[in-house]
């Protein structure tokens, strides 16, 4: 199948985030924004060996899980949500399911997994956005919402936005009309022309506080009435301070040159679990206050007794977990990189009275070196990208009874288990928490502990009433090759299958498992083709059980 081909098929499932998995004859294409069930029109983007990618171009029938009635009506134009059409709980399956089908090749087909735990609020659940200023359309009017799906220019004004509440629709609609009367224009970033770029809301799910921040280029000041406006609002919750932030970076991101107070003041107060938190501007908070007592009460459960021990909380943003654990630990260090997170840290804890935990402004990997003790407890809860590698070795070596590892990409968290496992980690718990309703994003909480000697039960075997090489005499490896070119199209080499199957126990020739030279680096399976290995092994019945 060549590329430009244009062509239809069925959505069979849907990968981690968005990608909808579509058989055309003997080829498998990859989808993005597609969902499980529909009948699509697609045109080839890439295609190599059976394996390709492919633009939707059309859905012609639509899922039978899309079943409800009266979706947000920016559904499929703006790029924040994927599942608006789709009932809750069927989100929760869909969501779930990736998971497992991650985590599987590396944990083994039985799954220490609990059924995913839903948000309090699946509607209007966001304590955050950033609105950004644009057009629709190339010379349209001004537009103040979320980036079109696929487009880095337009931009659609979200006025219905069902993720976030009424406070937050009122003020984008409110300042969007403001400035479009004032003919204020939008900063065009190749142009690198005009001034209004973001718009930061932030409301507080607990005490209803609101924050709003007008991010623009170098050169525009508001007008007095532009507070007073946003003063005027009838807004359900208290709007408690107004600023201005200068943004002249090139990259179309939200930070801060200089920051200015416009009203009231540059922080607004959430609590959380019995504690308060300042959260200013662009300190990290987890965006779904309600669901992210739901995601904590979890961490705490599995980091388990926490009495006279030394925790490290790395990558704690505002430290909202180091002073969930603080109150029953010896110590808690927390370390982030965003100093102003740090800030809000510090006084956090000590507007909850809290004096045995300390906040360190840096990078992980560089501030792991000058930490003196070794910690009892971790808790990670890193960006998207997972634990850098390095920083990950100086984890590894600490060797921490428990680990509590929160994920907000389970494909990142599916490569880093693999270490913690090599390291003698063992998965105790896995359980998914629903922060992101309607989008295809998920929190993934695992607990693992140091397996002790103690740990380690021995067993005498006779080899000779031991047939080691029955599994692997059912199948060989270019039956295997057959089998997952066959059912899956994928191709997968000798060494993904040696990897795969060492997972299981099965034996390995040395000559799979080692690299031809020292400095090379051995290529890992990747979690798919891992899937469709397994599956071969289980359909040669080279391993047992249920998959």
């Amino acid at each position: 199948m060549k590329k430009g081909t244009v062509c239809e098929g069925t959505v069979e499932r849907i990968q981690f985030p968005n990608k909808g998995i579509v058989r055309v004859e003997d080829t498998v294409l990859t989808v993005k924004n597609a969902l499980p069930g529909q009948r699509v029109q697609v045109c080839v983007t890439k295609n190599r060996s059976g394996r390709g990618e492919a633009r939707l171009q059309e859905v012609l029938e639509p899922s039978p899980l899309e079943t409800v009635e009266q979706p947000c009506r920016h559904s499929g134009l703006c790029g924040g949500c994927l599942y608006q059409t789709i009932p809750y709980e069927e989100q929760l399956k869909i969501k779930e399911g990736q998971v497992r089908d991650l985590l599987r090749p590396v944990l083994g087909e039985i799954l220490p997994m609990s059924p995913i735990l839903a948000s309090p609020r699946p509607e209007e659940y966001r304590n955050k956005m950033e609105f950004s200023f644009g057009d629709a359309e190339k010379d349209g009017p001004m537009t103040l919402g979320m980036h079109r799906r696929g487009s880095f220019y337009d931009v659609v004004t979200v006025e219905d936005c069902r993720i976030v509440d009424g406070d937050f629709r009122q003020i984008l609609r409110a300042v969007l009309v403001y400035m479009q009367e004032r003919q204020v224009p939008f900063y065009k970033k190749m142009a690198r022309t005009g001034f209004l770029r973001h718009l930061l809301v932030r409301k507080a799910a607990r005490t209803g506080e609101i924050l709003v921040d007008l991010v623009t280029a170098p050169g525009y000041v508001p007008e007095e009435d532009f507070t007073e406006m946003l003063l005027n609002l009838p807004l359900k919750g208290r709007l408690v301070g107004i600023l201005h932030t200068v943004n002249s970076a090139i990259a179309d991101v939200v930070q801060s040159d200089e920051t200015s107070l416009l009203y009231g003041r540059d922080y607004l107060v959430e609590e959380l679990l019995g504690l308060t938190f300042r959260i200013t501007p662009f300190s990290f908070f987890q965006t779904n206050s309600l669901g992210a007592e739901v995601l904590y009460e979890v961490a705490r459960q599995y980091i388990g007794d926490t009495r006279g021990k030394r925790i490290y909380d790395l990558y704690s943003g505002t430290g909202t977990i180091a002073q969930i654990l603080a109150p029953v630990a010896e110590h808690v260090t927390g370390v982030e990189i965003v100093e102003e997170a740090v800030e809000a840290a510090r006084e956090n804890a000590k507007l909850n009275g809290l004096t045995n935990c300390d906040f360190i402004a840096g990078d992980v990997l560089k501030v792991l070196d000058s930490l003196p003790e070794a910690p009892d407890l971790l808790v990670l809860d890193p960006p998207r990208d997972g634990v850098h590698p390095k920083a990950l070795r100086k984890i590894l070596d600490y060797q921490a009874e428990r680990i509590v590892y929160i994920s907000c990409k389970p494909t990142s968290l599916a490569r880093d288990l693999v270490y913690f496992l090599e390291a003698g980690y063992r998965v105790e718990a896995v359980q998914c928490v629903d922060m992101f309703p309607a989008t295809a994003n998920v929190e993934t909480v695992v607990q693992l502990s140091q397996q002790k000697p103690d740990d380690v039960i021995r067993v005498g075997l006779d080899l000779d009433e031991l047939d080691i090489t029955a599994a692997e005499s059912k199948a060989t490896y270019q039956e295997i090759k057959a089998y997952v070119k066959e059912q899956t199209g994928l191709s997968v080499s000798s060494l993904y299958i040696a990897q795969v199957k060492q997972k299981f126990g099965i034996i390995e020739r040395e000559n799979y498992n080692l690299s031809k030279s020292e400095d090379a680096r051995q290529p890992q399976c990747p979690p798919e083709k891992a899937k469709a290995i397994v599956e071969a092994l289980w359909h040669f019945k080279m391993i047992e059980g249920s998959i």
